[in-house]
């Protein structure tokens, strides 16, 4: 079987794609968990990777779970309360894990619905960008579950308390527009204009130093959830590293040197 995670490089800028389009890039397999989360430990280990695009083969970003093993108490939903708690821990929640743990810069192309654990998986990266064509639903009270993924931690993050707690308790479909007016994405684009500006972003992003991006991250994701004092302390560290890297003193050479033109 084809990989369910497609890499492609370009330069700094590595893309990810779902690559089960006849299954809408389903979230349902150990496999498949493993397999995404491995490609982004891969890219935590590459200092020369400086931004990620996550995107979707096909018409959908990812549909989220498989609802069939979830009648016929299998795959994720097989086993005793215990083994499937066990289950979401060595599976699914794996990913978002790895994606926090990836310093670096990650931007979610949604190419089309991302659904339940779709949602959530956008969520999962530092910016959205949506096709018109995108739609975002925490919808698992539909089915009389709850995020299993994170999603409980991650959405609030992203659009506030209140608006996650309407999408969670009502399990609403929202199009890519009332996602730009809510923060769940920054910018809505035609379909064929999706991966362009996604590529365009990344590309502004990967023009800076590839060690003040990992730290930047990194303090951002540490600042969501530390008081004022530790973060001041964190970026005290972080940015006496940052005064003794190679990068930081290219940039303050180029600085000067664009100085001289104007």
């Amino acid at each position: 079987m084809a990989d369910f995670v497609l890499t492609e490089r370009d330069g700094a800028v590595v893309t990810l794609t779902l690559n089960r389009p006849e299954e809408r890039n389903a979230l349902s397999t150990q496999a498949q968990w493993d397999e995404l989360a491995a490609a982004c430990d891969a890219l935590q280990a590459d200092e020369s990777v400086k931004a990620v695009i996550l995107t979707g083969a096909g018409s959908a970003f990812s549909a989220g779970g498989n609802v069939k093993d979830m009648r016929d108490k299998k795959g994720i939903a097989g086993g005793t309360p215990y083994q499937i708690a066990q289950g979401y821990q060595r599976g699914i929640q794996r990913i978002p894990l790895a994606l926090h743990r990836l310093e670096v810069p990650t931007i979610a192309a949604v190419n089309g619905p991302a659904i339940g654990a779709g949602c959530d998986l956008a969520c999962m990266c530092d910016i959205r960008i949506a096709s018109e064509k995108a739609k975002f639903a925490e919808s698992f009270v539909k089915l009389g579950i709850i995020p299993g993924d994170g999603g409980a931690w991650l959405l609030q993050r992203t659009i506030g308390y209140q608006r996650a707690a309407e999408l969670s308790f009502t399990g609403d479909t929202v199009d890519a527009q009332a996602a730009l007016a809510m923060g769940l994405v920054t910018r809505v684009v035609a379909p064929e204009a999706l991966l362009p500006a996604a590529k365009e972003l990344a590309a502004r992003i990967a023009a800076n130093p590839a060690p003040a991006l990992r730290m930047a991250k990194r303090l951002l994701r540490q600042a969501q959830s530390a008081r004022l004092d530790e973060t001041l302390q964190l970026s005290a560290a972080l940015q006496a590293l940052a005064h003794h890297t190679t990068e930081h003193d290219a940039a303050v050479a180029a600085f000067f040197e664009q100085q001289k033109k104007r």
